[in-house]
């Protein structure tokens, strides 16, 4: 019968992670095979402090990470960090360290558990987790072992695709190996290889990993010469390589083998052997519980301690969804007391009440269902933010395959869910750019008041400054705006443009930086505003003479010290954006006036940039002309190689009251009617009096 303190140490062993347990003076007393196989490091190499003084942590990163140990063990309390850990082919990756203290009864600290989690393939990371959880779910409810392997085969399956994964297991007398999984498996391949031989040669693969006990890569069954009386059904199973690993006990002894068999060629990657490591492990802890029911069967206490020690939210659930039991992670992440979370209203004080409808449902639909399910939701951490987290569902059924017990792990996503809104967020900018058909793509023009407009542009566009643009209706404003967010540092960013003249003065405060729910009538949620979706980019206030006073000052706030709140709100949002403004008013007389604020015009006219009308550039009519006519000849299919004398002499006596908004418009039109090469204007189409152009830049 084994001792309490050795199911300790083969309960954290057998846990599928990188696991240690540590002194209450920091020295690791104890590392799992997990960061054994992971780093070639023995249990010895790993004692005491050996490991600070090899090259398993990066030399950038161990300085930090040895001062945040000390501090951590001078707090006594939970805490994380990050570093980069060597893999046994040497490359290395990063992970999230986390440490646990553990105390007895008395609150002394006795010792410490810590886990190390990759990182870098998060999405990975989590398959491979999900998995773990499944097993030692299921390991903890006595489920029977070929389902446990069967589950772990399909996890396999889908992670790495395009393979058939398989585990065997040895006989009693060591000789043969049968099928304990077989995943998705064709039948006639399964009942060719049942039973086959262990050996050095005439069992295949499998056969000889095990006879061996190491790894038998075969990465061409067509050029392997023990293939050759199965080549046939290899080839109808759609088998073009295989990978036996033995599965190995604690002590080194073979137990059986784990196969991944793909449907193309070629040797296992790095990624591959990460995989078949974790899932040999696995196995071998599935097989070795069940062969040891009795010694290694822990009371609901012991279980207690054990996922209270593992740094991941975990709660048991009754068939019906009442909380029974979480772990320590949630209650230190929520901040509430085991029965706050007992209580019917739970869910009211830990979840963002927006998405409780929602929660509802699709919760009470998993549930009816009785198979596994996630959903993503909003969490209220204990510092009273909320942040998104991943909740996965998973049911444990008894003999008769009634849910007894549902378990629910939470992931923190949020980061990811930011990282996906703000895409999103630009994704839904650029759109709405794009179907702006009116905005020509580029400045058009050779004349010096166009290359002294570009050259201030040249010189701007680098900074962070604030720009001013004055012009005209139908110079071009927002163009030289564009022209400045493509040439400075946040090109690859989001470029907003809002017309404050096009929104009415009661909606621009929330239009500009969003509003909370409830804040007036109409808002049903929260809403995000221009400022938010320009963060990191440019946003681009057209005709900024007519923003309200109100709207001014709080422009001002934003100008001064980078930050905004929320129509119905009173907390402060920080923002990090570069504002660009433009008017066809004279915001000096403005200012003389009262009806704009001296201080924001000073804040604004940062460097201004005057666009001249197209009157004063007249050589640049030309081009023009032409850029227009080859932009709207080719979408509407036609052939116009050639501007009629009279057209153009037409065209540069005009004063053009409505810019190149108006040039455009009458090329246009000329387009469309034009039935030859040669493009005409009629000139009744140029009124004697200014033409009411659209009010755009």
């Amino acid at each position: 019968m084994a001792t309490p303190e050795l199911n300790d140490l083969l309960i954290v062993d057998a846990i599928p992670a990188h696991i240690w347990r540590a002194a209450p003076d920091g020295a690791i007393q104890f590392v799992n095979r997990q960061w054994m196989d992971y780093t070639g490091l023995s249990q010895a190499e790993s004692q005491g402090w050996a490991w600070a003084s090899t090259n398993v942590i990066h030399p950038d990163d161990l300085p930090g990470l040895l001062d945040t140990w000390q501090r951590v063990l001078a707090a006594g309390q939970p805490d994380e960090a990050e570093a980069r850990i060597r893999r046994v082919d040497g490359e290395y990756r990063w992970y999230l360290i986390r440490a646990v203290p553990v105390r007895d009864q008395a609150g002394a600290i006795v010792g410490w558990y810590g886990t190390n989690t990759d990182i870098e393939e998060r999405k990975r990371a989590q398959a491979l987790l999900r998995g773990e959880n499944e097993v030692l779910e299921k390991l903890a409810q006595g489920h029977e072992l070929r389902p446990i392997l069967d589950g772990l085969c399909r996890m396999v399956e889908g992670l790495l695709g395009e393979s058939f994964v398989s585990i065997m297991l040895l006989n009693p007398d060591g000789d043969r190996l049968f099928y304990a999984a077989t995943g998705s498996l064709p039948s006639d391949y399964v009942a060719t290889f049942d039973g086959v031989t262990v050996g050095p040669s005439g069992g295949g693969p499998c056969g000889t990993a095990a006879y061996r006990n190491a790894p038998v890569i075969v990465p061409d069954i067509d050029e392997d010469p023990g293939w050759v009386p199965c080549r046939t059904l290899a080839a109808a199973s759609g088998v073009r390589a295989c990978w036996s690993t033995p599965i190995r006990s604690s002590d080194g002894v073979v137990l059986g083998t784990f196969a991944v068999v793909p449907r193309r060629l070629g040797s296992p990657t790095a990624f591959h052997r990460t995989v078949i490591a974790e899932v040999t492990h696995l196995a071998s802890l599935a097989i070795m519980h069940t062969r040891r029911e009795t010694a290694l069967r822990r009371s609901e206490t012991q279980y207690r301690q054990i996922i209270d020690a593992i740094p991941q939210l975990i709660a048991a659930l009754s068939p019906t969804g009442k909380v029974l039991y979480a772990n320590k992670s949630v209650l230190e992440y929520s901040g509430l007391s085991e029965q706050q979370l007992s209580e019917e209203d739970f869910r009211h004080r830990i979840f963002f009440v927006e998405d409780l409808d929602r929660l509802a449902e699709e919760r009470q639909r998993g549930l009816e269902n009785g198979i596994a399910f996630e959903l993503e939701i909003r969490t209220r951490h204990h510092s009273g933010h909320y942040r998104w987290c991943l909740i996965q569902y998973k049911p444990v059924h008894d003999e008769r395959g009634r849910v007894v017990r549902w378990y629910a792990t939470g992931t923190d996503i949020d980061d990811r869910r930011r990282a996906e809104d703000r895409i999103r967020n630009e994704n839904l900018v650029l759109r709405e750019e794009i179907s702006r058909a009116s905005m020509f793509e580029e400045v058009v023009g050779t004349s010096d008041a166009v290359r002294a407009v570009l050259r201030q542009v040249g010189k701007v566009a680098p900074t962070d400054s604030t720009v001013l643009i004055s012009g005209e209706t139908g110079t071009g404003k927002e163009l030289i705006a564009r022209a400045i967010h493509r040439g400075s540092s946040r090109s690859s960013r989001a470029f907003v443009t809002v017309n404050c003249a096009a929104i009415p003065s009661s909606l621009i405060a929330s239009e500009l930086f969003g509003h909370e729910r409830g804040a007036f009538t109409g808002a049903l949620q929260r809403r995000q505003g221009k400022f938010e979706l320009a963060d990191s980019g440019t946003i681009f206030l057209d005709e900024i003479g007519e923003l309200p006073p109100e709207t001014q000052m709080a422009l001002l706030r934003v100008l001064q010290e980078r930050e905004f709140e929320r129509v119905g709100s009173n907390r402060p949002q920080k923002i990090d954006v570069r504002v660009i403004a433009a008017t066809n008013r004279d915001l000096q007389a403005a200012v003389d006036e009262k009806s704009f604020r001296s201080d924001l015009f000073y804040r604004l006219n940062v460097f201004p940039i005057d666009v001249p009308p197209l009157r004063d550039r007249a050589t640049d009519i030309p081009l023009l002309v032409e850029y227009f006519v080859h932009r709207f000849a080719k979408r509407a299919g036609k052939k116009i190689t050639d501007i009629a004398g009279d057209t153009l002499h037409l065209l540069r006596a005009y004063p053009w009251p409505g810019n190149i908004r108006e040039l455009q418009n009458v090329v246009e039109r000329a387009v469309i009617v034009s039935d030859t090469e040669t493009l005409t204007v009629d000139e009744r189409w140029l009124g004697k009096r200014p033409v009411v152009a659209q009010n755009a830049s």
